[in-house]
């Protein structure tokens, strides 16, 4: 009987072809190699046929074929398949350093208190993407969730799955709903109301693109519109004040402005359609 992998990573995808494949590439040089990918194929095609034939003898991989469209409902058919200690969720578009698992694995054994294990997103010249992390690790809690954890970034022990159990299918790309984002933070929110220590470390990082500079099309902005809605709807549905949620959606659209300054006018208004998602969000039943 072969030896259960100390990793799991599961990956939704949707639409992609060269991404995954960047990824699955990224995971070919790892300095760790005891890790399994569980690929939940998304497509109606064989789009990702070819990527999963190159890379099956580099490393094990679980290829899922699904219809049940959204991330969230990929994951969670993902997680029906772990057998690791520790669970990760890539997204088809991230990548990972050679030395992450690595990292990762040494990190939790060290310290056998931590229940997961949150990094940050660098774009692919190093630059951190997103508009703000923490510069220091701390343990996450409900006030700082939102701005030290991305899904892509995150690592869990085994436990933590079993306790939490799926992803909320309503939330995230995909789902079909309103609400666009949302589901790795509501998944945190839930591990931490159960006791659960999770971690943020700054010094983890995984290649992951944000909103490109250059950002027009209404796509893009309605996109961003429902990841602020999605982002309200959480905090609201665990209990967080309303003034804590107008907080989040002014403190955005304030900081806004200053991408247009630094000539990024498209990041601007990606980032106030988000804000205005966030106050719609507010005022939206839940």
């Amino acid at each position: 009987m072969p030896a259960l992998p100390l990793v799991d990573l599961v990956l939704s995808s949707l639409g992609r072809a060269a991404e995954p494949r960047r990824l699955l590439a990224s995971l070919a040089t790892q300095t760790l190699a005891d890790f399994r990918v569980i690929l939940v194929d998304q497509n109606s095609d064989d789009r990702l046929q070819e990527v999963v034939a190159v890379h099956r003898d580099a490393f094990p991989i679980v290829h899922l074929r699904t219809t049940e469209a959204g991330l969230s409902r990929g994951r969670n058919a993902g997680i029906s398949r772990l057998a690791a200690e520790l669970v990760a969720f890539p997204d088809d578009d991230c990548w990972y350093p050679p030395d992450l698992l690595e990292r990762i694995v040494a990190c939790f054994a060290a310290r056998s208190e931590w229940d997961g294990l949150a990094g940050t997103t660098t774009d692919a010249d190093g630059s951190l993407s997103g508009l703000r992390w923490p510069r220091r690790a701390a343990s996450i809690t409900r006030q700082n969730v939102a701005r030290s954890s991305i899904a892509p970034a995150v690592f869990l022990r085994r436990r933590v799955i079993e306790a939490v159990g799926s992803f909320d299918v309503e939330l995230g790309a995909g789902a079909g709903t309103p609400w666009g984002s949302g589901e790795e933070t509501d998944y945190l929110l839930r591990a931490l109301e159960m006791g659960f220590r999770i971690v943020y470390e700054p010094t983890l990082s995984v290649y992951h693109p944000g909103p490109a500079p250059g950002l027009r099309d209404g796509s893009a902005m309605r996109k961003a519109y429902s990841y602020g809605v999605g982002h309200a709807r959480v905090l609201r549905s665990h209990g967080f004040p309303s003034t804590y949620v107008a907080w989040r959606a002014l403190q955005l659209a304030a900081g806004a402005p200053v991408f247009t300054l630094v000539g990024q006018p498209g990041l601007s208004r990606y980032y106030l359609a988000m804000a205005r998602g966030r106050a719609g969000g507010l005022l939206a039943r839940t």
